[in-house]
């Protein structure tokens, strides 16, 4: 795993990462380790990550090891649960969301960037 990526298993590590996004965006992106086109997602996510901006922080939720967690992602942000799924937030709520063939290297680094500024 990347050492600028995060992976959340608490409602704890949710609560610390919403009130992150009060300082700066956050992404976080739910996988699925059974699903091949999940699979093709976190590779593009991971592309990405090599030279992820630094101005947001980045987290991962693995829906076989936290399924509870990434329903309450789902449900605090509003946003139908989709794996793959990048959701990204800011100021506690989500600004930005895509899944499965819709996240590219591109596409994280377009929104991340319109966050950031």
């Amino acid at each position: 795993m990347s050492n600028n990526l995060q992976e959340l298993h608490s409602l704890q590590d949710l609560q610390q990462v919403l009130e992150d996004s009060t300082h700066r965006p956050v992404l976080i992106f739910k996988h699925s380790n059974s699903c091949p086109i999940s699979g093709r997602g976190f590779k593009q996510f991971q592309a990405y990550l090599e030279n992820a901006d630094p101005r947001a922080s980045y987290h991962l939720i693995t829906v076989q090891n936290a399924r509870p967690l990434s329903n309450e992602v789902a449900q605090r942000l509003g946003v139908r649960h989709e794996t793959p799924q990048a959701i990204l937030v800011r100021d506690g709520r989500e600004i930005w969301n895509a899944s499965h063939f819709e996240i590219t290297v591109e596409a994280l680094q377009t929104a991340i960037k319109q966050a950031s500024q």
